[in-house]
């Protein structure tokens, strides 16, 4: 893991092993990363993404595993990025933000190839955390592109008057443990362009602060989020997503894969801050 912090912000743990995601996110002393507080799908590479901060789904395939037509073989669950080293590693100074950049090399499940190219700013006078991800179709057959943030949280840090708050939300908001049970999920649009915000506060254990997440919409038109809390599992998940809640199969039925050409690109953003 690679540190990465500045004079304002969260203190983050880079994870140069598997595609330069986030392992802890520590706040005023507390880390916010569920650890190993998340459920298990029986897919190391998953369990090992889940346990920290932030881990990036795809981008050939996002969610549960799905047969590839006409071969015999899997997308893997929640796509093939996870387990992938960064490469081409580069931590400098802007200003006075920290910038730490990286390149992330993916074979495709059904053939081909892509590659991640990723940049974190922290921005010196806010502390707000940004992240600007272009994945680039490498090899020599197209291929639908999919990626879904996975922001991931110790729940056993909210108590009764901690929400989720956002327009996209029914009312503008909800309690962070909702629904019945120990667990549930939901998934709804949040727009076509510019940025959606969801704050998620406030939070106790680091002050009454809450976190601000904010992501590109032209890319990320949905926002998913689920919760787990059938023991050992205590997390919640808030995901940026490129596509609504469905099999892939309806996905395809319905017109709606984001076909990359090989040489070409899509740009993701998200930020997030501790307000």
């Amino acid at each position: 893991m690679i540190m990465f912090s500045g004079p304002r912000g969260p203190r983050l743990s880079l994870d140069e092993g598997s595609v330069f995601d986030i392992g802890s996110c520590v706040v005023d002393g507390i880390d916010l990363a569920p650890g190993r507080a998340i459920p298990d799908d029986g897919d190391p590479r998953i369990d090992h993404s889940l346990e920290g901060f932030l881990f990036t789904c795809g981008p050939d395939h996002i969610r549960h595993r799905a047969p590839v037509a006409g071969a015999d073989a899997f997308y893997p669950l929640h796509g093939s990025l996870s387990a992938n080293a960064a490469h081409s590693i580069d931590i400098a100074m802007d200003g006075d933000d920290c910038l730490a950049r990286a390149v992330v090399d993916v074979e495709l499940a059904a053939g081909g190839r892509a590659q991640l190219r990723r940049q974190w700013r922290l921005k010196g006078e806010s502390g707000e955390v940004q992240l600007a991800d272009t994945v680039v179709n490498i090899g020599d057959t197209a291929f639908p592109t999919f990626l879904m943030y996975h922001m991931n949280l110790g729940a056993k840090h909210f108590d009764a008057g901690t929400r989720l708050e956002g327009a996209m939300l029914d009312s503008g908001g909800l309690a962070w443990a909702f629904g019945e049970g120990d667990g549930g999920i939901f998934c709804v649009p949040a727009g076509h362009g510019g940025w959606a915000e969801l704050r998620l506060g406030p939070i106790a254990v680091i002050g009454g602060k809450r976190l601000k997440v904010r992501f590109r919409t032209d890319t990320l038109p949905h926002l998913q989020v689920w919760r787990n809390q059938k023991a050992p599992a205590h997390v919640l998940g808030i995901e940026p997503v490129s596509h609504r809640l469905a099999d892939r199969a309806d996905l395809e039925a319905g017109g709606e894969f984001d076909i990359l050409q090989p040489g070409d690109s899509r740009d993701y953003g998200l930020a997030f801050s501790f307000v």
